[in-house]
């Protein structure tokens, strides 16, 4: 199977899509309401889309072609809405977060599409402890050699963005000591991890015929990869992002990875080299595990810095590229929390230590999501 060409886009356009959580308002649990909500939802006009994923308790929107920030956050918010509206005919709740707090990965559902049903009897049990939640972000490239340039280059970024975005310390009613702990389960798939080092699109192809020629991809979509190409949608996807508990913070992050793919594609500040990939294991564990305090260690210098100091510096980088694509107040509130120690995974924890049960959280959580909080 040849791979697609790879489609005409604008660059620097971005689509962002959530996977979203679907629990009862009676205990808070996930609870199997895809299907009926996906058919109210069909009845309505919205931007973007709204689909089905892996199991019944769970959605992924995800928006149309945006050129920036701002409308980003505008669709968001529409299809917020709606999804609000609806959730409340239907008596349940829909909320953000990387994992669900207390859930029981047996007593999920696969939905019932082709496509699901063969990754679940690929997988075995891991396809239903696939029910996590994450935020994808699709970056446009005026082309496929620059795609792979801005792939690896962006790979620099992973461990900022997991930090920005983790939202899952709590997996089967446990604090797992994690930030975010939804990556645990992705990491247990066999073709995840980081994408192979090629730099021309004439080489990507030839591995990807290697791998097609052994028979274990078919498709882009049999990689797991932290960041893919999309060649019929002439992106990149990066993937690694715990699903915030706002709108708003989705809007910020998707917002902070356009201005950094600005940077990269017009400053071209980086020799791509192999040797790059030395540290990504270690420095995308640190902020899984500690959030804005790990260590991160810088693929060329070898210093060592926390992850909260290298978003602070990387914020200094791009701050013209920000201001130019109209985004820099909302990286300004983003830079703040970083500051203060400030994200998702902090705000759950800290509302937990203080005596909420995890069905509490879980309700709270819903009432951030569909009240339209900010951040």
């Amino acid at each position: 199977m040849s791979l697609e060409t790879f489609a005409s886009s604008r660059a620097l356009s971005m689509g962002v899509e959530l996977e979203l959580q679907l629990v009862s308002t009676h205990d808070y649990d996930l609870v199997a309401s895809a299907e009926d909500l996906l058919r109210v939802m069909a009845r309505k006009d919205v931007p973007g889309d709204v689909k089905p994923e892996m199991t019944c308790s769970m959605i992924e929107v995800s928006t149309g072609i945006c050129n920036d920030y701002a409308r980003v956050a505008e669709e968001l918010e529409a299809l917020r809405a709606a999804l609000t509206e609806a959730a409340r005919k239907l008596n349940i709740g829909i909320c953000g977060g990387g994992t669900h707090a207390f859930q029981d990965w047996g007593e999920r559902r696969i939905f019932d599409k082709p496509r699901f049903h063969y990754l679940s009897d690929l997988y075995g049990y891991l396809a239903k402890q696939f029910t996590v939640f994450g935020q994808h972000v699709h970056i446009g490239c005026p082309g496929p050699d620059a795609a792979l340039y801005l792939l690896h280059g962006m790979s620099r970024y992973i461990p900022h963005l997991i930090a920005l975005s983790a939202s899952s310390p709590y997996v089967q009613g446990k604090d797992t000591g994690f930030q975010s702990a939804r990556l645990n389960s992705v990491f247990a798939f066999p073709l995840s991890g980081r994408a192979p080092f090629v730099e021309t699109w004439h080489d990507f192809e030839a591995y990807f015929a290697k791998m097609t020629d052994t028979g274990v991809v078919q498709s882009m979509k049999d990689f797991y990869w932290d960041i893919r190409p999309k060649p019929e949608y002439g992106t990149i996807e990066v993937r690694v992002m715990d699903t915030p508990l706002t709108i708003g913070r989705a809007a910020a992050i998707a917002a902070y990875i356009q201005a950094i793919a600005r940077y990269l594609m017009i400053e071209r500040p980086i020799r791509l080299a192999e040797d790059d990939y030395l540290v990504y294991t270690f420095n995308r564990f640190q902020a899984c595990r500690f959030g804005f305090a790990g260590t991160y260690v810088h693929p060329e210098t070898h210093e060592h810095h926390t992850v909260a100091e290298e978003i602070e510096a990387s914020f200094a980088r791009i701050e013209q590229h920000a201001i130019e694509l109209g985004c820099d107040d909302a990286l300004g509130e983003l830079l703040r929390q970083v500051r203060e120690g400030r994200n998702d995974a902090a705000w759950l924890r800290e509302r937990h230590t203080k005596g909420e049960s995890l069905p509490e959280l879980v309700m709270d959580q819903c009432a951030r999501w569909m009240g339209g909080e900010a951040m």
